[in-house]
């Protein structure tokens, strides 16, 4: 059975008229959960924390047999409709006929050649056709690698040494950037001006010599920065639509005014979309929010679940690839079994753009409306916010989280019981609260999330 959080309601007595606990709530599921207990078991005798990434270490992590469309079946055999989806690759949904079809074909024509190929030029001319920053393109396997790239290639073509990032937003787990994703407020220092926090033991002692944190939403915090590093700055890097904390919007001005200051001081922009390329719009969020940045870093949703990223940018910038001044290498980079499947994905995504993205934000609209609705019957303060094809859900009676520091303010214990009622009932979501929507989401599979989730908010 999965694991419930101790009810905070005491040991007063409790009579029929009152509303069920959450505990009472999960009981009413029938889930056995003995396989994974067995093979969590196995695995930590043989894999360090029994998980392969830190992002899925939980009390008891998910094995999963299979999955298909928007759902996907554990080793115990209990079904869950994914909000999850590889943590957002799956747009077309798990084991995509169209992803399959293309890797099997590939598959049996060759693996892994580390020499050029047409799939590669195919993929990237769609790029270049999709995503408005892209002139040229360059690829890697992963989205730490792309940005590892641009944060290089930044460097390297302005010749300048420090880089501008912000709190909350989580560009990979390499060290260079691997600071204030999440941070102790303890440690955090002052809104206005943070510290750089880092990530993890085993970062060098002057890794954050010549990175600048910011507080995200904030501009006048980045022309005061430039007012005092303005030609020591190489460039500043974010998530547009920042995802990995919350479900973050920029304000008004926002961005457009971040293109003006490093336009003005001759440093480069650089936008994460690993997650939200090509979920929010084909161009990305770019092309949804209207503004052009010098670099980007693309993954995840462009192949389907397959692991490719692409570095793209202007042909000036990415020029200092191309001439051999900055260095990009690596063994798997245009893997043609990634490539295939990306090219078979964007090409989807590009040609169908009109019956793919409409419905897909009008679904992920309809659960955000479903899930208010829920909240505010039982009283629960919740802020949902987002565009539709990812959005989050927020335990707080804030008006709207901005940054950081107001997504640290919500109640993360009260999320918590949230997700695990939900995971009980079947329905798998992001533990901190955010949900990915794929195509395959059939309006069934949305009211029944919705019914699940106010049997728990009733019980929250």
């Amino acid at each position: 059975m999965a694991a419930v959080p101790a009810s905070s309601s005491g040991c007063s007595p409790r009579n029929s008229t009152d509303p069920p606990l959450l505990e009472d709530v999960v009981q009413t599921v029938a889930r056995g959960y003995e396989r994974t207990e067995r093979l969590y078991e196995r695995a930590r005798q043989v894999i360090a924390g029994g998980v392969s990434s830190d992002a899925r270490r939980a009390d008891q992590p998910l094995f999963v047999d299979h999955a298909r469309g928007a759902e996907l079946w554990d080793v115990d055999g209990n079904r869950y409709v994914d909000y999850v989806l590889g943590q957002g690759p799956n747009l077309l949904g798990h084991a995509s006929p169209l992803v399959a079809e293309a890797v099997s074909a590939q598959v049996s024509r060759g693996v892994a050649y580390a020499a050029q190929h047409e799939l590669e030029a195919v993929v990237a001319e769609r790029l270049c056709a999709m995503v408005p920053s892209a002139e040229l393109v360059r690829f890697n396997s992963v989205g730490s690698e792309a940005v590892h790239g641009a944060i290089r290639l930044a460097r390297g073509h302005t010749g300048r040494p420090k880089i501008v990032k912000f709190e909350g937003n989580y560009h990979g787990w390499l060290d260079p950037v691997l600071y204030s994703v999440h941070p102790d407020l303890a440690l955090a220092g002052d809104a206005q001006h943070p510290a750089a926090v880092g990530g993890t033991a085993g970062q060098p002692r002057n890794g954050a010599e010549d990175l600048i944190v910011l507080p995200y939403n904030d501009l006048s915090a980045v022309e005061e920065v430039f007012g005092d590093n303005g030609d020591q700055i190489a460039a500043v890097i974010l998530e547009p639509l920042l995802c990995n904390t919350g479900c973050i919007t920029p304000q008004p001005g926002y961005l457009e005014g971040l293109r003006e200051l490093t336009r003005k001081h001759g440093a480069l922009l650089i936008f994460d979309e690993i997650i939200s390329g090509f979920r929010v719009a084909p161009g990305g969020a770019q092309e949804l929010l209207g503004v052009v940045p010098d670099l980007s870093a693309f993954g995840k949703a462009m192949a389907g679940g397959m692991q490719v990223s692409a570095l793209v940018g202007s042909r000036e910038v990415m020029g200092s690839i191309a001439n051999g001044t900055v260095a990009h290498a690596g063994t798997f980079n245009s893997h043609p079994v990634a490539m295939a499947a990306a090219d078979a994905v964007l090409r989807h995504l590009d040609e169908h753009r009109d019956t793919v993205y409409p419905p897909l934000a009008t679904a992920g609209q309809r659960l955000m409306a479903g899930l208010r609705e829920s909240a505010e019957r039982h009283g629960v303060p919740m802020l949902v916010d987002g565009p539709g094809p990812v959005f989050q859900t927020y335990l707080t009676d804030q008006a709207a989280v901005t940054d950081y520091r107001s997504f640290a303010a919500c109640d993360r214990a009260a999320m918590a019981r949230f997700h695990a009622g939900l995971y009980a009932a079947g329905i798998n979501i992001v533990p901190r609260g955010l949900w990915f929507l794929s195509t395959e989401h059939t309006d069934g599979q949305i009211d029944e999330t919705i019914r699940a989730a106010d049997d728990v908010l009733r019980a929250l």
